[in-house]
Order: C-alpha cells, then structure tokens, then sequence
C-alpha cells in the first residue's frame, strides 16, 4: 500500500484508522519540524513507536532515575555492561537485579504511549508508509489503532479542563485534607471488571473530574512541599495527561491546593496541544472520522462502473474482480457498524439495520450486491464478519 503525502491534507488519526482497519504490516515515519516518529504495525496494531531525536528525559534509562526506579550509578554501571555484551538494557538492568522485568516492561509501555499521544499535537508535517517485515518486541503489549485513536481523541477533549487547574509543569501543591479511605463495594467490583475486559471507552462526562480513583490515591501520595507537577508526572509512572489530571480531580475535590511556581524557567506544558484540535467531544469525532473512511474508501473504488465482458454492471463474473470489490465492501460495512456502535451504545443484530438507519445501502451489505454476507455479533463486543460460502 502507497501511503504519503502530509498531515495537513491527510490527519494522523486518518492515518492510523486506514492502517488499522486493512490491518497493514510495515512502518510509518512522520516527520515535522525537525521531529521525526517511527510507528511499527503488525497486522493492523501498534507495536512500537520510537522519536527519532529523543531529548535525554526520554530515553528510558533517564526515566527510570527521574522516577526514582534505578539510582544513577546503576543506570551508568548497566550501560557500561551492555557496551561489553551487546544485550538490551532492560535485560541487564534485570538481570543485576536492579528491577524487575515487569517494571521495565511498564516503563518501556509509558515511553510508547506518550510517543503515541503526541502526535496528536501535530497538525502539521509529513509521512509515509512502508510494507515491510516488523519484529515485535516482547517488552510491549501490541495496541490496537482503535483504541489509540478513542484515548487521543478523548485527552484533547480533557486536557482543556485540565489545563485550566494544572497551569505549569512548575506549580507545586498544598494537601487541604486527608482522602478517605477506599470503599470497595460490589458497584465498584462490578466496574472495575467492565473496564478491565471492554475494549470500549466509556463516554467522557463530568463525573470523572469528581471522583477519586487509583490515580488519584497515587498521586495524592506523591504530593510534597516544594515538589513541582513536573516531578510528581516522573515519580508516579502514569504519564503527563493521566498525572495532570489527577492533580485537577484532586483540586476540584478540594483535597490539594496549587500553588503558582515564582521560578522562571525550566520544562513546561507544549502549548501546541491547543492548536491541534481534533474534535469538540470524542465520540463525536471519532464517529466524523469513519464517516470519512468510508466517504475515503468510495472515492477510491466506483463499483457500480466496473463491468466485464458487456454484462450488467451490477453483476461479477470474474472471481478476482468479485473478491476485489469484497475487500472494499467489507471495510465500508466495518466502517459502519463502528459508527452504529459509537452511536448506539453496541452492535447491530442484522447488517440490514445498517441500511435501516442510512449508514448504507441495500446492496452494500450483499456480495457483490446478490449473497448477503455472513455476520454474527457476539457477546463480547465484537464481531464475525465474512464473505458468503462459494
């Protein structure tokens, strides 16, 4: 697949949804202003995603010191010993018993992560996709480009609330009272198992700025005289969104106190952030966002013009053309049950409800345009979908 071109013609989020959805191998390099990002894809999902030029703070050695995970010295005394045995860091760091695999496991997923979210500040540059072979780390949990797409939508959509709280990297806070001990009843029992197997994200609502959840109980204890939100973000290993956030719930609830920082200089919030604006509210920009894939996928593929051999233009003789407009088809038809999904709050039980609310035609949902295709919805939230038997 020929992929280039920039991101003012062509957003990350279209990117990504493209790549996702025909589930491509290979690597995208985007590139803006000096700052280069290498996003690896094995059929369709996300397993690494590297900055070109890191500054010093985010390569994972110093992130590991800044959280107070590794001292110094181990860090200096682990990179001599991979200079000598050629072994990656985290192996060495494990192996003289500094950490252990898991913790590193999680940094390495916090350093993608944040290398991810990023680019959804870029509203400007280039990129290019490449289909080749990728070797999948071990240390990363592949992530599906949905899911990364909802989590970026939804930290625009927030990072405004909570920018009006968190105003600097250099602010420090002030504990007012004392958090309540955690409640676990058989609600929170209930949610907790709903988020740890959904794959999908909840809809974003005021609530989540009024309660006091893990984040909050963690950052709460990190919360110190003089301790700046800047080290606070590198101390609890959650990220600068999820931490800043915590600190914001944490002041509505009146629970901390912020302080503005007097001090001049030193690393702050990029400011860039609110000149990429990818959508007033999430959900509704993600259901834009495959509406335009599918608006893509029909300017690319005219099937009511293919004919062959003088017959009826609606009719397919030859297999190959059969399977190539079956491909299209199906991501069209993928593409509409998402926004049926993000709409409806679940899944269609026919593919003929599709047509039923607009979001196709009748004979999109045949192959081609005869056989209905074979769909079933099944109780975990996803979904069969495949070509009728020949």
């Amino acid at each position: 697949m020929a992929l280039q071109g920039t991101l003012k013609d062509f957003g990350i989020a279209d990117i990504l949804q493209l790549i996702g959805q025909q589930q491509k191998t290979g690597y995208l390099k985007l590139a803006n202003k000096g700052d280069e990002v290498v996003v690896a894809f094995k059929e369709g999902n996300i397993v690494k995603a590297e900055a070109g030029h890191r500054s010093k703070k985010e390569l994972i050695g110093s992130m590991l010191v800044a959280a107070e995970l590794i001292s110094e010295t181990q860090l200096e005394f682990a990179l001599e010993t991979q200079k000598r045995t050629l072994q990656r860091l985290g192996d060495v760091l494990v192996s003289q018993g500094a950490l252990t695999a898991e913790r590193f496991k999680d940094l390495v997923q916090l350093q993608t992560s944040e290398t991810l979210f990023k680019l959804f500040q870029w509203n400007a540059g280039t990129y290019e996709f490449e289909q080749a072979e990728v070797e999948v780390d071990a240390t990363l949990t592949p992530l599906r480009a949905e899911s990364v797409l909802m989590e970026g939508f939804r930290r625009v959509d927030e990072w405004p609330v909570v920018r009006k709280r968190i105003t600097s990297l250099q602010m420090t806070f002030e504990k007012v009272k004392e958090l309540p001990p955690p409640t676990f009843t058989r609600d929170s029992f209930d949610s907790a198992l709903d988020d740890a197997f959904s794959e999908e994200k909840k809809e974003v609502n005021k609530g989540e700025f009024q309660s006091v959840g893990e984040n909050e109980r963690k950052v709460f204890a990190l919360v110190a005289p003089g301790r700046a939100a800047a080290k606070i973000i590198e101390l609890s290993c959650l990220g600068e969104f999820e931490t800043a956030k915590a600190l914001c719930n944490l002041i509505n609830l009146e629970y901390l106190a912020g302080v503005a920082s007097t001090k001049k200089g030193g690393r702050d919030f990029d400011d860039s952030r609110s000149g990429a604006v990818l959508g007033v509210v999430g959900r509704v920009a993600v259901t834009m966002l495959v509406v335009g894939g599918l608006l893509f996928i029909g300017t690319r593929l005219d099937l009511g013009a293919v004919k062959l051999g003088g017959g009826n233009a609606m009719t397919f003789t030859d297999p190959a053309a059969q399977r190539f407009a079956s491909r299209a088809q199906m991501s069209r038809i993928a593409a509409a049950l998402d926004v049926y999904r993000l709409e409806r709050g679940s899944l269609p039980d026919a593919l003929t409800e599709l047509v039923d609310v607009g979001l196709l035609r009748a004979d999109d949902v045949r192959y081609p345009w005869q056989e209905a295709y074979y769909y079933r919805r099944a109780i975990d939230g996803t979904y069969v979908l495949l070509p009728p038997l020949r």
